[in-house]
């Protein structure tokens, strides 16, 4: 089990902001619980992938509690394999994961078919 922070800064009013994700829901309030990140920043299903927006001092903190630094990208093709599949998976191969997804699903759709 694993947590992860990306590279993102987004600004937020004074703050640069970035996201935090983990392999299961219990891991990531355990370090968000670590490093001092309030509950009401979890951005939460459905209408989200399951994360926290974290400011970059809270970033410094996680990776200090042994949190694994991805890119943005990463982020981005694990959390969609979480949706696909039910998990994220290994940031090493995420994003040729999800260019092979891309692959298949446009030649899926060149034969008619749907992934």
């Amino acid at each position: 089990m694993t947590v992860y922070v990306d590279d993102m800064k987004a600004k937020y009013g004074r703050m640069v902001m970035c996201h935090m994700i983990a392999d299961t829901d219990e891991e990531l309030h355990a370090m968000a619980d670590r490093i001092g990140v309030a509950r009401r920043w979890w951005q939460a299903p459905p209408r989200h992938d399951s994360h926290y927006d974290i400011a970059l001092s809270k970033r410094a903190a996680a990776i200090a509690a042994g949190a694994v630094e991805i890119t943005w990208r990463q982020c981005g093709a694990m959390n969609m394999r979480r949706r696909i599949t039910g998990e994220l998976g290994s940031h090493a191969d995420a994003m040729d994961w999800q260019t092979k997804y891309f692959a298949a699903r446009r030649e899926a759709n060149l034969q008619g078919q749907t992934i």
